[in-house]
């Protein structure tokens, strides 16, 4: 957990599960699988949840839930953007619904701040929502043990709500989409849950292949990317143009996360002088028509077509 992190579309991040296991592409070069490898290897909330193999390190399925994590944001009291699970997927199958409870119980009791959550898995994400939308994950007992005063139900409900099956407007819900594929497979799950009241919103990063975003006009949030890393894959810019351009017109708060280490080649100011040891080096890619160069990410930004793009979903908490 952080409160601070250098994740462009968040103040903080809050772990109160670790683990998880490849689910697509986009995982591939999971930075925090890599970190639970590597750096926080021995790390009492990371320790055997990866395995080395030829490629790095590799998740192993095992997941660990930090009870000592999970009411951190209760002592924030500043308003932040939460990013939860950072180093997990909440709705992973091996998560217990009880460990999900818990966690929507803790964000229930902090209406102040805003929880972005994030999942390869919108389809257990759906059935989760579905329960507690029918009344089937009772988290107010949860929030009882974890809050040190007496609750009713109107402490943790929208105002007005009068039954534990009303959307928390602070929790955002969203999935990951890489490629044409994941974006057709995790597009109607997640359009329930945005038909069920809640606020969705989509990752599209690492972007790894054109989508075509018609049929996603119920989102709030769209928020794309490229790849980062010294494995990075190239992402062709007119990907998050067209990104860019479907959002404008259907409403969609669009921010551009960052280039990652693939750039457009005009934007690469010792292009010229470095062509032929770029090309020596592998960091030279060609799509149809636009040159990439690989750079470090410091030296790449977050400027799309000559601006920054930092759209958000405009709500009240």
């Amino acid at each position: 957990m952080a409160d601070g992190t250098k994740i462009e579309w968040t103040d903080a991040t809050w772990n109160p599960i670790t683990g998880c296991q490849v689910k697509s592409p986009g995982c591939k070069f999971c930075y925090a699988m890599k970190l639970a490898g590597t750096r926080l290897k021995h790390h009492w909330s990371r320790e055997g949840l990866t395995v080395d193999t030829k490629n790095g390190p590799v998740w192993t399925g095992e997941v660990r839930f930090n009870e000592e994590w999970l009411t951190q944001p209760l002592r924030w009291t500043k308003p932040r953007m939460i990013f939860v699970c950072a180093h997990a997927d909440l709705f992973y199958e091996a998560v217990p619904d009880e460990w999900i409870d818990r966690v929507f119980a803790v964000m229930a009791l902090a209406p102040q701040h805003i929880f972005q959550v994030l999942t390869k898995r919108p389809d257990r994400m759906r059935a989760y929502i579905d329960a507690f939308n029918a009344g089937d994950r009772h988290i107010l007992g949860h929030a009882r043990e974890i809050s040190s005063k007496p609750l009713v139900l109107d402490d943790i409900l929208p105002e007005g709500a009068k039954q534990e099956v009303a959307p928390l407007p602070n929790v955002w819900l969203g999935t990951s989409v890489e490629d044409q594929a994941r974006a057709d497979e995790r597009r109607e799950p997640l359009r329930d849950i945005a038909n069920a009241g809640w606020l969705t919103w989509v990752s599209y990063e690492p972007a790894l292949g054109m989508v075509d975003w018609r049929g996603w006009e119920f989102i709030r949030w769209m928020v794309s990317g490229g790849e980062s890393g010294p494995n990075a894959r190239p992402h062709n810019p007119e990907w998050h143009y067209a990104t860019r351009d479907f959002c404008a017109p259907n409403g969609i708060p669009y921010l551009f996360k960052q280039w990652g280490n693939w750039i457009e080649e005009d934007q690469v100011a010792d292009a010229a002088a470095t062509h032929e040891a770029d090309l020596a080096a592998g960091r030279t890619y060609r799509f149809v028509g636009q040159p990439m160069r690989f750079r470090h990410k410091s030296e790449t930004g977050r400027l799309l077509d000559g601006r920054t793009y930092d759209g958000f979903p405009q709500v009240s908490v």
